[in-house]
């Protein structure tokens, strides 16, 4: 999928992976990382992200749901991805939310 939702499949599948309460909350969380998650020791937060640890000890879920919601978020651009070792960390994709919200402002 390109950030620049050309197509009426990108933006559907953007809205699908909004649609679960999980995915949106773990979105809101990552917006401000250090205030919703507890420190990490190998990487900073802003940085680098959030390991999927953290993430699934915050919303409760198996950690292959996290891994999988993860993935839907990375899939639409929503969430950027980060592998040190054998941990992987997430981000909020700030340029693919903002051209999801100029693409909205421009032709919704």
């Amino acid at each position: 999928m390109t950030e620049n939702f050309g197509d009426d499949r990108d933006l559907i599948a953007v809205f699908k992976a909004l649609s679960n309460s999980a995915r949106l909350q773990i979105l809101q969380w990552l917006k401000e990382p250090e205030k919703n998650f507890s420190m990490q020791d190998a990487a900073d937060v802003r940085e680098v992200g959030v390991c999927v640890t953290l993430i699934q000890n915050k919303v409760g879920l198996s950690q292959s749901t996290v891994s999988q919601y993860l993935a839907e978020l990375q899939k639409t651009k929503l969430v950027s991805v980060t592998r040190l070792g054998q941990w992987t960390y997430y981000k909020r994709n700030e340029k693919g939310i903002a051209a999801l919200a100029g693409h909205i402002k421009r032709n919704l």
